[in-house]
């Protein structure tokens, strides 16, 4: 297939791809001339299934859910309305999340978008910069009294999805492939996703816990995530969250209030 004219060429070479109802582009030739129809049409089919097969592998769980054949005709539909906008192949299928969540018939699982978001976020934080997670140790040098006033930097590998349904163990339960007892997926739950070294962890937040982690992450100073988190849940333990949040490498770095 020749060119016909650079940018031009390539727009209409493009705009085809993804969408069958489409005829070949004219500036599409082969040999001394040809039509290319045929071969134009193998090279389409050739992008539709990549870009499927990139979303399985970014999305495994959801995959394991619906069922191959159900996820594959899902995932079409995807690729046919929204084509890429990077080179970068794990990039691609940011926002099936939220297509899932409008799809037709995917309404009888209205869990499943919160499940592809976890799975979204795994894959973030699997590609995120490397940072030295924060130590407990240096927690213990500050002043109780000056404690309110501690403000933490996230880590690049840190990321939070809150979910009204049983998403984290929907989750858990298909992302391995163990075996599980039926789920209430009617049960809020919130996810915590970190990559503290080379693995990537999904924790199960509990009530208030993803207020506080989101607060912290924002900026705003322990003692004022630690009363959003205590009215989102009155029994929320501040001690033990900041102590499951550090263990998990939610964070790189405190301070005392503006001196980070």
């Amino acid at each position: 297939m020749l060119p016909d004219s650079g940018s031009s060429f390539a727009a209409s070479f493009a705009q085809a791809l993804l969408d069958p109802a489409r005829s070949t582009p004219a500036s599409v030739i082969g040999p001394n001339g040809k039509a290319a129809g045929r071969r134009y049409d193998v090279y389409r089919n050739n992008v539709t299934v990549s870009l499927i097969d990139a979303l399985a592998a970014v999305y495994p769980a959801v995959q394991r859910i619906t069922g191959t054949e159900y996820f594959r005709a899902m995932a079409r539909f995807h690729v046919r309305s929204n084509p890429p906008t990077s080179p970068l192949l794990f990039e691609y299928g940011r926002g099936f999340p939220e297509f899932i969540e409008a799809y037709e018939h995917a309404q009888d699982m209205p869990w499943l978008a919160d499940v592809a978001r976890i799975e979204r976020a795994w894959l973030d934080c699997y590609h995120a910069r490397d940072a030295a997670p924060l130590s407990p140790v240096p927690l213990a040098s500050i002043a109780p009294d000056r404690l309110a006033e501690v403000v933490f930097t996230p880590h690049p590998a840190m990321r939070i999805v809150r979910s009204p349904f049983a998403a984290v163990t929907i989750f858990a339960a298909n992302r391995d492939g163990a075996p599980s007892a039926r789920i209430d997926a009617s049960i809020a739950e919130d996810a915590l996703i970190t990559r503290p070294d080379v693995e990537v962890v999904v924790r199960h937040l509990p009530p208030g816990g993803a207020v506080f982690a989101l607060s912290l992450a924002s900026g705003q100073p322990l003692g004022e995530a630690a009363s959003a988190a205590l009215e989102a849940a009155a029994d929320f333990d501040i001690a033990t969250n900041i102590a499951g949040l550090i263990a998990a490498g939610a964070f790189t770095s405190h301070a005392l209030g503006d001196a980070r």
